[in-house]
């Protein structure tokens, strides 16, 4: 067994999606002032951090889109945790119709989209004429009973219009969504299962998840 780790690292002032604000991550006790409170030779470091939910590779989950949608608390394990995977392999195509998905076996599944763009994760080309799925290829997956997209791209969705569709349509059907995946190249002809477990959060419908895959 190999564990590949599908997740970028989330650090001070890192901006995953532009316009939203970067993290703050500090210290709430430092090192030093922890020496005060604690007995000669013990120490500790209790962190502070400050962030939107849409920070480093995320999970999208119904409450994201919608107002009455199931939220990080109400999602299962069963739909998070060890899922069988399968890899689309896109490299060099940035709109991807259902055609990239017909004619496999998709059910029950976590379905993860490499596109190679996150080679351009922290720069600016990261956010621009970034791969998307087309509404027939959400449309599919639905109708496929997949459990969870993910994505190796800025957005699952055409970021060029201020519409949503793709993010619309899995999400009113309970399709999870994780985007800003990295490392996808190294499941090319595996057979793996897939976790991207989010804390339980009440009333968040999007949080950083340490994705994951085991081969």
């Amino acid at each position: 067994m190999e564990l590949i780790d599908l997740s970028h690292s989330i650090e001070h002032g890192m901006i995953t999606y532009k316009g939203l604000p970067a993290p703050i991550i500090c210290d709430y006790l430092s090192r030093e002032e922890s020496r005060t409170k604690y007995a000669e030779g013990t120490e500790f470091q209790i962190g502070k951090i400050e962030m939107v939910a849409n920070t480093g590779t995320y999970l999208d989950c119904p409450f994201h889109r919608y107002a009455d949608g199931k939220d990080l608390s109400q999602i299962q394990l069963e739909k998070l945790a060890d899922l069988e995977g399968v890899l689309i392999d896109a490299e060099r195509v940035q709109s991807l119709d259902k055609k990239f998905f017909e004619g496999k076996n998709l059910a029950n599944k976590a379905v993860i989209v490499h596109t190679g763009w996150s080679k351009h994760w922290r720069t600016d080309t990261y956010f621009e004429n970034h791969p998307f799925l087309t509404v027939d290829a959400a449309d599919y997956l639905v109708s496929q009973k997949v459990i969870l997209v993910g994505i190796d791209s800025h957005n699952i969705d055409d970021t060029r219009t201020n519409a949503r569709p793709v993010h619309s349509i899995l999400l009113k059907s309970e399709v999870l969504i994780t985007e800003h995946m990295t490392n996808l190249h190294l499941l090319r002809g595996k057979k793996f299962r897939f976790t991207a477990v989010p804390p339980k959060f009440v009333g968040v419908g999007t949080f950083p998840v340490r994705a994951f895959a085991k081969i």
